[in-house]
């Protein structure tokens, strides 16, 4: 288990270290900032979609390693999925990093069950659904700044 654990702590950190989809879309279908005040992580997630299906996704901001390998996996794991299927990935992942449901719904989350151990620590789980709260308010068009207040 332990080594399950390393394995994990060096995915998160090499997604951390160097963030896919770090950038911002040029002409983005949806937009929306994030901001958690208990640490200060700031993300903005830019999204592009057409015909229901997530074509292009990125994020932008600053925070702990948590959150910006948690937005980066994110926006990995979302390109070519539907609106629907975000959706139903939006709520695995939540409930994976509140400790709701551990194995319920894990196959519809592949590589991000890494956050698996966050459940254990409840000040991250805000940083580790920050990316995908704002994301949220993207997709629906929710141009007020989220925060996980």
């Amino acid at each position: 288990m332990a080594d399950l654990r390393d394995m994990y702590q060096e995915v998160i950190l090499e997604h951390a270290k160097s963030p896919r989809n770090f950038r911002a879309l040029q002409e983005p279908s949806g937009k929306a900032e994030g901001y958690n005040p208990l640490c200060g992580d700031r993300c903005t997630v830019f999204i592009n979609t057409r015909d229901g299906v997530i074509n292009d996704v990125s994020f932008e901001g600053s925070g702990c390693a948590i959150s910006r390998a948690s937005a980066s996996m994110m926006t990995q794991s979302l390109k070519g999925k539907t609106l629907e299927e975000a959706e139903k990935m939006f709520h695995s992942f939540h409930d994976l990093v509140t400790g709701q449901n551990k194995d319920a719904n894990q196959a519809d989350i592949g590589k991000l069950k890494v956050f698996a151990g966050v459940s254990e620590f409840p000040a991250r789980v805000k940083c580790a659904t920050l990316a995908w709260h704002t994301l949220q308010a993207a997709l629906h068009g929710n141009s007020a700044p989220i925060t996980t207040e």
